[in-house]
Formats: structure tokens, C-alpha cells, sequence
């Protein structure tokens, strides 16, 4: 069980919040979570039930491609990330936020 929440923790890195993730929280009760690339809907709707003991309804899930970024002449690249959001089923809330 211990190795689970390890990885349940790996899964699920931090709280995305923005202006319009705490729109999105008020309106269909959905949290947005910072995610590894590779993780898939199914051990994030996993992760978030065993973390937080909440009722997940829906996993969506986007990928971002890191800016190119340059410093004089030197370029470089922001990784690339994911957004899960995540929405819960109706009386059920996540207490950090």
C-alpha cells in the first residue's frame, strides 16, 4: 500500500490555480492538477480518489509544449507538461482548496 501512495504522490504533482481554474472549480466542481507526461486518466482518477477520498466523475487531460526561450544567443526549452482536471461528483470537495 505504501508503494501505491508513493506513486499515487509522484502522479499527482501540485494544485494548477488560476483565474480560470477556480472559474471552472465554481461552475462544474472540477480541480486542475499538474500531472507527469505520462501519466494516463485512469491512475489519475486512481491517484485523486486514494489522496484525497473523493468520487471522481471525470478525468479530462491536456498536454502543453514548453516555450522556446532565449537568453542572447543562447535558446532553450521549457518542458513540456500536463493538465489534468478533474471533476468531482456532485456534494464531494477537495479541502486545499
Amino acid at each position: 500500500m505504501t508503494q501505491n501512495l508513493d506513486r499515487y504522490y509522484q502522479i499527482i504533482r501540485r494544485p494548477h490555480l488560476t483565474e480560470k481554474s477556480t472559474n471552472d472549480n465554481e461552475a462544474r466542481n472540477a480541480f486542475h492538477f499538474r500531472v507527469p507526461v505520462d501519466a494516463n486518466k485512469i491512475e489519475i482518477r486512481e491517484a485523486v480518489q486514494a489522496l484525497f477520498s473523493v468520487e471522481v466523475s471525470a478525468v479530462n487531460t491536456l498536454r502543453k509544449t514548453g516555450k522556446v526561450r532565449r537568453r542572447g544567443h543562447v535558446a532553450g526549452k521549457k518542458p513540456n507538461w500536463k493538465k489534468a482536471m478533474v471533476t468531482l461528483k456532485e456534494g464531494q470537495t477537495i479541502d486545499i482548496f
